[in-house]
């Protein structure tokens, strides 16, 4: 079993591949932690080359013959895809997206404290809110690009009840 998770931030992604990579024992890889890396003492979240995080995610699909991918970054998504065994799109809204990035615990691997992550919440909402108009490699547009053109199992969830825990 090889999963990847796609989807807009705050879409569940993270949620649904523990649960599975918990239920399932897959490896889980969240591509946060090869995109972002650590920079200078005090400095977290700092953005990785690509060339580093396309090996980074070679490295992880090679190392481990099942696992769950998840993530949000067309490239990776897109990449990762020639690899899975089903592809999963989260796309269960604006509105559900804006309601679970507020509810988001801490993530240390991108902020150096909830305080500082809290700071950031308005310009992810706004990003977040912004999906389906977007064009970026995180973009709805992308990511059905990549949906639409995956020729194995697929699914696409479209209510989090549907996946939710």
């Amino acid at each position: 079993m090889k999963v990847l998770v796609f989807g807009n931030s705050g879409s569940g992604k993270s949620t649904y591949a523990r649960a599975l990579a918990a239920r399932e024992s897959l490896a889980h890889l969240d591509s946060d932690s090869i995109v972002w890396g650590f920079g200078e003492p005090g400095k977290i979240a700092v953005q990785r080359p690509d060339e580093a995080v396309a090996a980074s995610l070679r490295n992880f699909i090679d190392s481990h013959a099942a696992w769950v991918i998840e993530g949000c970054y067309g490239e990776l998504v897109r990449a990762a895809s020639a690899h899975c065994t089903l592809l999963v799109f989260l796309n269960p809204g604006i509105d559900a997206c804006l309601a679970n990035n507020l509810k988001r615990p801490w993530e240390p691997h991108k902020y150096a404290s909830l305080e500082l992550q809290n700071s950031m919440l308005d310009q992810l909402q706004k990003w977040v809110a912004e999906y389906y108009q977007r064009e970026d490699p995180f973009s709805y547009r992308v990511h059905r690009e990549i949906y639409d053109a995956f020729t194995g199992p697929k699914v696409e969830h479209r209510e989090i009840g549907a996946y939710a825990a």
